[in-house]
């Protein structure tokens, strides 16, 4: 499990297939927590009109045997900037990916999307209920009202 990224220069990968994802062991086995990331600034292209989308990404898990790399995360969500899919493929996506991959106890993803014409959509996934034991704070971005 020896990060790929951490300490390395690293371009960024061109799309989010070629991204590698770095797993470390969880420094905390055996406890329920929780770990959130916010990505306020997400971007992917529309699949239709190659015109960029943008969210506001909140992804919680709670760890089993290892946690992601931030850095990995940060390049493999800075890859979907040239990728062109619908908000629900690149939200779900990007749940079931990390999902599969590190094998949390569970994990959440809210997109929060930004209007274009004039529609906010925000997609949300799980793998399954919470742990019981599990604190779990509300995501927090507010309905669409400039999200800011």
């Amino acid at each position: 499990m020896t990060p790929k990224h951490l300490g390395q220069t690293s371009a960024l990968p061109a799309s989010p297939e070629d991204a590698v994802l770095d797993y470390v062991p969880n420094p905390r086995p055996g406890r329920t927590y929780l770990v959130r990331f916010a990505v306020p600034e997400f971007t992917s292209l529309c699949p239709v009109t190659a015109q960029p989308d943008f969210a506001h990404l909140v992804i919680d898990y709670a760890p089993a045997a290892t946690i992601v790399e931030s850095k990995s995360l940060k390049l493999f969500l800075g890859s979907f900037r040239n990728h062109q899919a619908f908000h629900e493929d690149c939200t779900v996506g990007i749940g079931e990916r990390l999902f599969g991959e590190m094998q949390p106890l569970w994990l959440r993803i809210g997109g929060y999307w930004y209007p274009r014409g004039g529609i906010p959509i925000d997609v949300f996934w799980q793998s399954g209920p919470p742990p019981a034991d599990l604190w779990l704070p509300s995501q927090d971005v507010p309905g669409y009202r400039g999200r800011g």
